[in-house]
């Protein structure tokens, strides 16, 4: 099944020389930035922002232009990185960002905290779902960058509506 997750740190107890806001495909929420600005903050920490433009797979084993991320997934990646790197910044948090097209969204944003030296990853997240259909769904690629990480991995997921 994997290993349990260990208890996150409050975000006031962690002094982080870096932090990365990442997302897998999904829009960077101001919840997920505001996260990501509390724990840099204090700290003076700077927040890398990173976004994945999703491969969709192979075919036959060997690259698929028609699998690739089109220009219009390429521009959402963009603009939404670009969005929350100026929302950090107008916070006084120096912020810069990335895309990046790959098919393993989990190992490359844990390669890049690594590569980056962050001490925390901040992700905007669906609520988990059961184990047995997890490993099927891109919306569960959060929970993956969680078991993998060394590093705490704070999920941001939505708020219930009530109605």
């Amino acid at each position: 099944m994997g290993r349990a997750a260990a208890p996150l740190p409050a975000l006031e107890a962690l002094n982080p020389r870096a932090v990365l806001l990442a997302s897998e495909e999904r829009a960077i929420t101001a919840e997920a930035v505001d996260v990501a600005a509390r724990l840099a903050a204090p700290a003076g920490a700077p927040v890398y922002v990173f976004a994945i433009a999703r491969v969709h797979g192979a075919s036959f084993g060997l690259p698929n232009p028609g699998l690739l991320p089109t220009k219009q997934e390429w521009d959402a990646q963009r603009a939404s990185t670009s969005k929350a790197v100026k929302a950090l910044r107008k916070r006084g948090i120096r912020a810069e960002g990335r895309v990046l097209g790959t098919r393993a969204a989990a190992k490359k944003i844990v390669a890049e905290a690594e590569r980056l030296g962050c001490d925390a990853i901040v992700m905007g997240a669906d609520p988990p779902r059961s184990p047995w259909v997890a490993d099927f769904l891109w919306s569960q690629e959060p929970q993956r960058v969680r078991r993998r990480s060394r590093v705490p991995v704070y999920l941001v997921t939505p708020e219930p509506r009530t109605e």
